[in-house]
């Protein structure tokens, strides 16, 4: 995140003074969101636009196989929808006030899986997983729906694994910036040994906050559940934005503070 820092000379009575101005450049952080499975960008809307708020450039947008699309509800696989979020990523970050060391990806379930597994082909500085999904690695091009014929995919899901036995805890385990992990409290759908996992993987991560929505399912049916992940999740972009414009700040008047000779040793 680039500060720019320039002195200024400002008038006053016939003279002036000297100042010096810290503003952000040109370009702004960007929040790319993902919705899951059977979801849509108009999921996402609300918590785009107050993330707007924050002065970032926000993008949701739909999987292949939903909304204008869903003729491939039953055909659309894994591979196409990574390349569906590649795509938006890339469409996202070549926009000219995008800083693109600033990416944020907001994953919801199945977006939150894919969200996941994209951190190892494109940079994201921080991400954010609510009830991120788990599939087995086999099948990779099979539909998504046959994924859930499966008998065995609820038990999968309530094993302990390692981050070396899975894509997407893989990609985690190798992630290095800052996560927020939120999970339902009543998720039957993706249950808490998921989160488990997500969480014990992230070893190399800056920082990982967790939280847990009382009362919420899977869907977050309750208005109120909604909001409160709503809540969760813009306190913490701003958090991370902030704190990022603030670090960038104190770096860029590091870097022009006047270098105060060492003492001599005589």
């Amino acid at each position: 995140m680039e500060i720019r820092l320039e002195p200024v000379e400002i008038a006053v009575d016939e003279e002036s003074v000297q100042g010096t101005l810290l503003a952000p450049t040109r370009k702004m952080p960007a929040v790319l969101f993902v919705h899951g499975w059977g979801g849509s960008q108009q999921h996402d809307l609300v918590r785009a636009r107050e993330a707007a708020g924050l002065g970032g450039v926000c993008l949701t947008f739909d999987l292949r196989g939903h909304e204008s699309t869903a003729s491939q509800w039953e055909t659309v696989n894994r591979e196409s929808n990574l390349r569906d979020l590649l795509a938006a990523y890339d469409w996202l970050t070549a926009q000219p006030n995008v800083d693109r060391s600033a990416i944020a990806v907001v994953g919801i379930s199945y977006g939150g899986y894919l969200a996941s597994i994209l951190t190892t082909l494109r940079p994201v500085r921080w991400l954010a997983l609510r009830s991120p999904a788990l599939y087995k690695d086999e099948g990779w091009t099979l539909p998504k729906r046959q994924l859930h014929a499966d008998p065995d995919l609820p038990q999968f899901r309530l094993r302990a694994l390692e981050a070396h036995c899975n894509r997407a805890l893989q990609a985690a385990a190798a992630f290095t910036g800052d996560v927020l992990i939120v999970e339902a409290e009543l998720d039957t759908v993706v249950p808490h040994q998921v989160m488990e996992n997500y969480r014990n993987a992230f070893t190399r991560a800056r920082s990982l906050t967790s939280r847990v929505l009382s009362g919420a399912d899977h869907g977050l049916a309750d208005k109120k559940a909604q909001q409160d992940y709503t809540r969760v999740l813009i306190k913490w972009l701003t958090e991370m934005i902030i704190g990022a414009r603030e670090q960038a700040a104190k770096a860029k008047v590091e870097e022009h503070r006047p270098k105060v000779p060492a003492p001599s040793t005589r």
